[in-house]
């Protein structure tokens, strides 16, 4: 049967690169974002691929969505990919952590921590069909401790932890579901929630979201179980982060 991938996020920047790349590798697409819109116009542009694109809008927090997207997998009969890119930046000025709405803060972890859990969750018994692999969308924010970016990197050092748990829990000796778990920094990149961040300022010397196609090209060949537990950085000399 031909793969199938699950890509949250899809409908700009790296979720919609990442789309387009996998539907050159011939995979099947199951793609989600919040604006129905423009994920459409994503998912038409990728028409002259072969495989099947199927385009489910909605919030990856809201839990009738997880379903939908649960069901969407059933009806392809399969999941190896699934692709945990969908993410918010909070509050734009961001504010410091000593002033951050928490109702905010409550929300970043919903969309950043919780759902990629929680499809993580729903989606397992078809990755343990496939032996496939979750890649969680890190950023240098979840290490960097940088000023006024407090909420989205304590919720991107959260998935961090949630990545690298989920794959200790997933493979060892008494629980071998060969399902690889890892995280991926893709680095700066000229996006809109990129630009969100620095509201004002020109970010056109940022790279595109391509600069990281070689590392994704690079992690498609691997043997999912040979990168399970780790932490890429998409645009570094050297992709995988040493413990």
């Amino acid at each position: 049967m031909q793969k199938v991938a699950l890509i949250t996020g899809a409908s700009r920047g790296l979720g919609q690169l990442l789309a387009g790349f996998l539907a050159a590798q011939n995979f099947d697409l199951i793609l989600t974002a919040r604006g129905e819109t423009d994920l459409i116009a994503a998912a038409s542009d990728l028409q002259r691929f072969s495989g099947k694109i199927t385009v489910i809008a909605g919030d990856v927090s809201d839990g009738a969505h997880q379903q939908q997207l649960t069901a969407a997998v059933a009806q392809h009969g399969r999941l190896d990919l699934l692709i945990n890119n969908a993410s918010i930046l909070g509050p734009s000025p961001m504010p410091p952590l000593a002033t951050y709405p928490l109702e905010s803060l409550e929300q970043v972890f919903a969309v950043n921590v919780l759902a990629p859990l929680g499809l993580v969750q729903q989606l397992l018994p078809w990755l343990k069909q496939t032996q496939g692999t979750v890649v969680n969308i890190s950023s240098d924010a979840a290490v960097g401790g940088y000023a006024g970016w407090g909420g989205y990197g304590a919720s991107k050092a959260a998935l961090d932890l949630v990545s690298l748990t989920l794959a200790h829990e997933l493979n060892n000796e008494l629980n071998d579901e060969n399902v690889a778990v890892i995280s991926v920094d893709p680095g700066d990149m000229r996006t809109q929630m990129h630009q969100a961040a620095f509201p004002g300022t020109d970010i056109s010397d940022r790279p595109l979201p391509e600069a990281t196609l070689p590392f994704w090209a690079w992690l498609l060949a691997q043997k999912p179980l040979s990168i399970n537990g780790q932490r890429f950085q998409a645009q570094a000399e050297i992709w995988t982060v040493k413990p």
